[in-house]
């Protein structure tokens, strides 16, 4: 694994938690070169040599690129709909042509639950976004207040979380066994703005109505808080 943060899921995960995850991986057989991009990826000999930006030649089998998405929005543009990092649409999923909706990894909406608009590129929010349009076009007019979920599982390690994960943020670690079972918080200005359930079950929607409570809280506050 080629990674340019310093960890794996450094934007994402806390420091502490993103260092431990590389050890982790190295302890699974797995070599992490962290704090090293790709420059080039050429095929010889029928193998795929990635060169790093440290000057690393590795020779593969086959590569994943794992870039995150740009969304496809040149047919909203030239049809004359809003785009801003997405296709835009308001709380009933609709585009500024009001005859024209918009769901998935590619629609920008306003979340209710974090306050501000959001694109979010997972499975949770495709399909119960996507089945939210269906019944708008059919006429419901019912507003999108999900706060999706996210999930991931990393060898025997597992988590799900909500709301917004950025490892800018304040974090509150309150961990049972540390890095094998617990719960992250992310704050900002006294406000939950996202859970991590890290081998954490059955506690998303205890998640979801924290993310949505306005607070002000505490990181003492916080800790023995989940799961419910």
């Amino acid at each position: 694994m080629v990674i340019p943060e310093t960890g794996v899921g450094a934007r994402v995960f806390p420091a502490a938690l993103s260092d431990h995850l590389a050890a982790f991986y190295r302890e699974k057989g797995v070599e992490v070169r962290t704090g090293e991009g790709v420059s080039a990826v050429t095929e010889r000999t029928g193998a795929s040599i990635v060169e790093t930006t440290a000057g690393a030649e590795l020779a593969a089998d086959g590569v994943v690129a794992g870039l995150g998405i740009t969304p496809a929005v040149e047919l909203a543009r030239a049809a004359g709909l809003t785009v801003d990092n997405g296709v835009v649409v308001d709380e009933l999923l609709r585009t500024s042509n009001p005859a024209v909706f918009a769901a998935g990894d590619v629609a920008q909406f306003p979340s209710a639950a974090l306050g501000k608009r959001v694109r979010v590129e997972h499975e949770d929010n495709a399909n119960v976004q996507g089945r939210q349009a269906g019944r708008n076009l059919a006429g419901l007019a019912e507003p999108y207040r999900h706060l999706p979920f996210f999930y991931g599982d990393l060898f025997e390690l597992g988590y799900e979380a909500v709301g917004e994960l950025d490892a800018r943020l304040e974090t509150v670690a309150d961990w049972k066994t540390p890095f094998r079972e617990g719960v992250i918080y992310y704050l900002q200005d006294g406000r939950v703005r996202g859970v991590l359930l890290w081998n954490t079950w059955g506690q998303v929607d205890h998640a979801r109505e924290l993310v949505a409570q306005p607070g002000p809280f505490t990181p003492a506050a916080l800790r023995g808080r989940l799961p419910v």
